[in-house]
């Protein structure tokens, strides 16, 4: 299996020329573009290829995809995307009830379908406010995959358990929509508070040995992310993290 990197790991560790080195030394074959790595695509995608690493994934936010796809779309072709993930909504824009969040999942969909003509995939990706649920107990991130069925999921893990439920029951419900997993792992309560309560894979309590088996079983996804939010340390985060996942 190859391991890809979210590079929204290193943003604090510029310069990227650097970063992509380092990635690339310690066995990524990929990494997964946000925002920060789109300023000159046709410069960034030469140090891609120097250092042999392809970005068939990146994270684009909503206000682009929806009022620029053209821009979006030409930015992930220039890096060989062919994931777009929409990766965020601010708290200011969220939804409050369970017709906000079906109207939600409805504006994915039409992007999902300017992605497709465009002959892309495009996926939504969680964090842990879509595990609240609105009246009546329903979850807004079933509201969003319902209503836009056509749409991928870029399922992000340990944001699920950070949201109060069991990744393995969403993978068992929705596991033919996960397109891309992101990798992510959390530190035992009070550790790591400067890392945010994150940990490096392998080094927290998610059970990630059995979830990459149910994710392989279970779902068609291709890209498997390593992420963690805030490390002290990019390098030693990239290092401890494939030493883990090769273990699988």
């Amino acid at each position: 299996m190859d391991w890809s990197f979210q590079l929204y790991s290193a943003r604090n560790f510029q310069p990227w020329d650097k970063v992509l080195n380092v990635l690339a030394g310690l066995g990524y074959t990929k990494v997964e573009g946000f925002g920060g790595v789109y300023d000159d695509p046709k410069a960034f995608r030469v140090e891609l290829d120097k250092n042999g690493l392809a970005m068939p994934s990146g994270h684009f936010g909503i206000d682009m995809l929806e009022q620029d796809f053209a821009k979006a779309a030409d930015i992930a072709r220039t890096l060989g995307m062919k994931l777009i993930a929409c990766p965020w909504l601010e708290p200011a824009d969220r939804p409050t009830d369970a017709d906000g969040w079906r109207a939600f999942g409805k504006r994915l969909a039409a992007i999902g379908a300017k992605a497709r003509d465009a002959g892309f995939d495009f996926a939504w990706h969680n964090h842990d406010f879509e595990f609240v649920p609105v009246e009546g107990g329903l979850v807004p991130q079933r509201l969003i995959l319902n209503a836009a069925p056509d749409i991928g999921w870029e399922v992000d893990v340990a944001w699920v358990i950070r949201g109060g439920s069991d990744p393995l029951h969403w993978i068992e419900e929705f596991g033919p929509r996960i397109m891309a997993v992101h990798v992510k792992d959390i530190a035992p309560h009070g550790q790591a508070t400067d890392e945010d309560g994150w940990s490096d894979v392998g080094h927290g309590t998610v059970d990630w040995a059995g979830l990459v088996t149910a994710l392989r079983h279970r779902t068609p996804a291709k890209y498997f992310v390593m992420e963690h939010d805030n490390p002290t340390d990019f390098e030693r985060f990239a290092r401890r993290s494939i030493t883990t996942a090769k273990s699988f």
